[in-house]
């Protein structure tokens, strides 16, 4: 493949990483330097035409100043290599290191919130807006019996499971305290959203997909999910996923901080942040997307996260004007 890059050198050493869920990568070592090697494994992303949308995405919001590493192009002014009916996109490699809320200071998730902000704006830029899928229409909000019926199926797997461990346990108690607190709020579900605050989000914007080099960000990785969605549930999302401890509780200090500057960079409303606040909190209470990858699919590799995650929807509805009020203050 290196053939096709005749400025990356010979090659030396080829190594596989162990972090991603969707796609396969690899740290590629030449004559002339290193590169991150990307298998594109997802079918829904893994066209060639949708990978090259993100391509020239991060082509163009480089042009802006946003920190991305964008692709190497190809003798023939490629970015995307087609072996065996898979793509590959080679990608200049980015010293860094992934940071956690947790390892964040105010300062800096100030600096995070106001980087997700220049990343709408530039997208707004750089995006055609006619060529998104779907309106607002498309993203409804889960109905409750549809998870009712989703925690029943769930349930009977993780009390038939054999052997039984502590997991399973946890899930069990997770499922069964989810069902009361559905049944206290089903009259919660948000209503079918009126407003025009759409629009394209990189799609997956947590801390494995961020590097930095001392306090500052330096590349924003993995743009598989840039879609249209609702801006403003991307900035919530990510900050469920950078600023939740282990005992499934946010860090609301480092919230606010956050989500005060993302406000200021993307143009965006208190108004605009509750509703997103609410949406996103419904969507984790009928969420349970880590249980249907052991229980349906035998897949284990997101275990590790559910005891915060499922712990985090308990704690955000007992404490929901304070998350809430965290964001638009």
């Amino acid at each position: 493949m290196l053939r096709r890059y005749p400025d990356a050198g010979e090659p030396l050493a080829c190594k596989p990483l162990a972090q991603g869920l969707l796609n396969h990568g690899y740290r590629v070592s030449t004559t002339r330097g290193s590169y991150f090697l990307k298998h594109h494994l997802d079918d829904s992303t893994g066209d060639r035409a949708t990978i090259v949308r993100q391509h020239r995405a991060t082509q163009r919001l480089q042009s802006l100043g946003v920190p991305v590493a964008p692709p190497v192009v190809d003798s023939d002014g490629d970015t995307v290599t087609e072996i065996g009916g898979r793509c590959y996109a080679l990608h200049p490699w980015v010293d860094g290191l992934h940071r956690a809320g947790a390892q964040l200071t105010l300062a800096q998730s100030l600096r995070l919130g106001a980087l997700l902000g220049a990343v709408h704006t530039g997208l707004e830029q750089v995006m055609d807006a006619g060529s998104g899928a779907g309106g607002r229409s498309c993203h409804a909000s889960p109905d409750a019996s549809d998870t009712f019926a989703l925690i029943d199926e769930l349930l009977a797997a993780a009390r038939g499971r054999r052997p039984r461990d502590s997991f399973d346990e946890l899930a069990e108690h997770r499922l069964l305290e989810r069902r009361t607190l559905l049944e206290q709020h089903a009259d919660h579900r948000p209503p079918a959203p009126d407003g025009p605050a759409t629009g394209w989000v990189h799609g997956d914007f947590h801390p494995l997909n961020v590097l930095y080099r001392g306090a500052e960000p330096v590349a924003i990785l993995d743009w598989d999910r840039l879609g249209v969605q609702p801006r403003a549930e991307e900035a919530v999302r990510a900050a469920a996923i950078f600023f939740v401890k282990p005992a499934g509780e946010l860090e609301l200090g480092k919230v606010r901080a956050y989500a005060r500057a993302y406000r200021r960079a993307a143009g965006a409303g208190a108004d605009e942040l509750a509703a997103a606040v609410h949406r996103v909190w419904w969507e984790r209470l009928n969420d349970f997307w880590i249980l249907h990858w052991r229980y349906c699919l035998n897949d284990r590799r997101a275990d590790p996260q559910f005891p915060a995650v499922s712990a985090l929807a308990v704690w955000w509805t007992r404490e929901y004007e304070a998350v809430r009020d965290a964001f638009t203050g």
